[in-house]
């Protein structure tokens, strides 16, 4: 490994670290991040750090002010249902098309994600649902047969990556989560386009649901409207 892949990899792993205490409310809106905290806290130089705030910047989750730093930029309420609603809109035509195209040894990939989605479940372990879940996602907008709309959804759901794993913890979401894909992988194997469709639109729209339900409880008015 290079030096700039391993400048990138931490940053990576940094941009990570800050994305998941943004998501659990660790942060303020509008707080400046301190990089010589961060920088002791995770053990990085400046360098790959602030690699990371830009990383974050790119994400819409920090703002970058020459000569004053890098500040938590926290979505509004309103932006968020917003993001939502539009990635609601994405993955149920990626999974409209997918219906149309999927192809058999897709349709096993997908079985064996959402197994693996089943096995998580049963150790209760939400950030290896996450990953299962992402994949199974991802195979429905690679099943969707437009490589344009697959790669737009994909650069959505980033944005929102912190959020949509955030909502995994809160309550009985898991549960309900797995119900969910148990039923769209059902209507891609009857290509049933409508169905899916509309189920998958749902999917999506209630995890934001969720995610304000969830800050609310544990940070009351940390989401602006």
């Amino acid at each position: 490994m290079t030096i700039g892949d391993a400048n990138s990899s931490t940053s990576e792993r940094v941009c990570q670290l800050i994305e998941q205490e943004i998501a659990e409310g660790v942060y303020e809106d509008g707080i400046r991040l301190d990089e010589a905290r961060l920088s002791a806290q995770f053990s990085v130089s400046r360098t790959p750090l602030r690699e990371a705030f830009r990383m974050l910047a790119a994400l819409g989750l920090v703002e970058l002010i020459p000569h004053r730093g890098a500040f938590v930029r926290l979505p509004s309420f309103t932006r968020l249902v917003d993001m939502f609603d539009v990635m609601a809109e994405m993955e149920a035509w990626c999974a409209r098309l997918a219906a149309q195209r999927i192809t058999n040894a897709q349709l096993l990939m997908l079985r064996a994600a959402a197994n693996g989605c089943a096995d998580a479940l049963s150790r209760n372990d939400t950030a290896a649902y996450y990953e299962e879940n992402a994949l199974f996602h991802d195979l429905i907008y690679q099943a969707s047969g437009n490589a344009f709309l697959a790669e737009e959804t994909r650069n959505l759901q980033r944005r929102l990556r912190l959020f949509r794993k955030e909502q995994l913890s809160h309550g009985d979401r898991l549960t309900a989560s797995m119900q969910e894909h148990s039923e769209i992988l059902r209507l891609l194997e009857i290509h049933d386009g409508d169905g899916v469709a509309e189920v998958m639109r749902k999917h999506i729209r209630v995890q934001g649901v969720v995610y304000e339900e969830m800050l609310r409880e544990r940070k009351p008015g940390m989401l602006r409207q």
